[in-house]
């Protein structure tokens, strides 16, 4: 059955249409922030829902605090590409791939 994902943040459901830097993969349910601001920290929930079983599950929070030192970490810069070997669609219809950059 299809799955969908949100995020719930202290408490509160992540309004992702209306902010560019967070983005919800619907693929792998990952949320993913393009520039972490001091008002991210908090904790996040992943929600999967599954309309045809009418049911809703959420996770564990994790815990998302800021770095007082301003090191990044191991992280170098990389594109980072989940597309399949083949991607199969009708004509006229439409196809969405997800590409994400990642590092410093």
């Amino acid at each position: 059955p299809a799955l969908s994902y949100s995020w719930i943040f202290n408490n509160t459901t992540l309004h992702l249409g209306e902010d560019s830097r967070r983005f919800v993969s619907q693929a792998t349910g990952n949320l993913y922030l393009a520039k972490v601001e001091p008002w991210d920290a908090g904790n996040y929930t992943c929600a999967v829902s599954s309309a045809e079983a009418q049911r809703q599950v959420w996770g564990t929070p994790t815990a998302l605090s800021l770095r007082g030192d301003g090191v990044m970490g191991e992280y170098e810069p990389k594109i980072e590409v989940r597309f399949p070997e083949t991607t199969h669609a009708a004509k006229g219809s439409s196809v969405t791939l997800e590409c994400f950059a990642l590092g410093k």
